[in-house]
């Protein structure tokens, strides 16, 4: 199994972020490998790390952006200055999965989802790939979340 290796370590990390860092790794195994879904979550349920993870949110999670990665690319490419195949693996991975949770998850808050973006994007991705997720889902939640920022507004 390809994995990613953390660039630096959170000193506590919530079950639901380590829920999405392993769904990111499935994620940028499946983009640089392909694989099936079932397989990919097989590998992922053999790590040290899946027992400390919420496994239910985590399927969801990596089966819900596979199901969907199509469309799920057809909303983030208009807030990309580049096509979208010309994104890092790990950028690709994270816009994937925030994606994923700012449209079919609105009980987690747009700012929580960005804010978990951000953070792999620090951790697993390029020297200033944080930023570059952050303005684009930043774009994005204006459009998937529209009510909830009108309210907090």
């Amino acid at each position: 199994m390809t994995q990613l290796k953390p660039a630096i370590k959170s000193i506590r990390k919530t079950r639901r972020r380590r829920s999405r860092e392993l769904a990111l790794q499935g994620l940028y195994q499946w983009r640089v490998a392909g694989g099936a879904v079932e397989v990919i979550e097989a590998q992922l349920q053999e790590t040290k790390e899946y027992l400390k993870t919420d496994a239910e949110y985590l399927s969801v999670l990596l089966r819900g952006v596979l199901a969907n990665c199509a469309e799920l690319e057809k909303q983030i490419q208009p807030y990309l200055d580049r096509p979208f195949k010309e994104l890092s693996p790990v950028e690709i991975a994270i816009l994937l999965l925030s994606t994923h949770e700012l449209a079919s998850h609105p009980e987690m808050p747009y700012r929580a989802v960005i804010n978990e973006a951000v953070e792999l994007a620090k951790t697993y991705g390029g020297t200033d790939g944080h930023k570059y997720v952050n303005g684009v889902l930043d774009k994005l939640a204006g459009k998937l979340r529209t009510t909830e920022i009108n309210a907090k507004a």
